[in-house]
C-alpha cells in the first residue's frame, strides 16, 4: 500500500503555518522550496518542514489534515515541539 503524508510547513520566522497531505512528500517539499507548492505557500514563503505523519491510507491522511486544520495555533505548536523542539526545518532529515 502506498504511504501518505500530512505535513506541517512554517515560513522562517515561524509565524505563519501550513498543513497539507500528499503521497510523497520529498517531492512535495521540493515543489513547495522552488515556489511551486500553492499559491498561500508562495505568497508567505512557506517552506520549511516543522513535523509530518506518516499513514498507509491517503484517507486517513486527508481526515487528520481536516482535524488539525481545526486546531488552534498554540495546539499546533505543541504537537510540532513535542517531536521539534528546536523548530529546525525537517526537510535536510528526508
Amino acid at each position: 500500500m502506498k504511504k501518505s503524508y500530512t505535513y506541517i510547513l512554517a515560513n522562517k520566522t515561524r509565524t505563519v503555518l501550513y498543513i497539507g497531505v500528499t503521497s510523497d512528500l520529498k517531492l512535495r517539499l521540493i515543489q513547495h522550496k522552488n515556489a511551486e507548492g500553492s499559491v498561500f505557500t508562495t505568497k508567505y514563503k512557506v517552506q520549511d518542514l516543522m513535523y509530518f505523519e506518516e499513514f498507509s491510507d491517503i484517507n486517513q491522511a486527508i481526515e487528520r489534515e481536516k482535524q488539525l486544520k481545526n486546531w488552534r495555533r498554540e495546539w499546533k505548536l505543541r504537537l510540532i515541539q513535542s517531536t521539534n523542539p528546536e523548530m529546525k526545518d525537517l526537510f535536510q532529515e528526508f
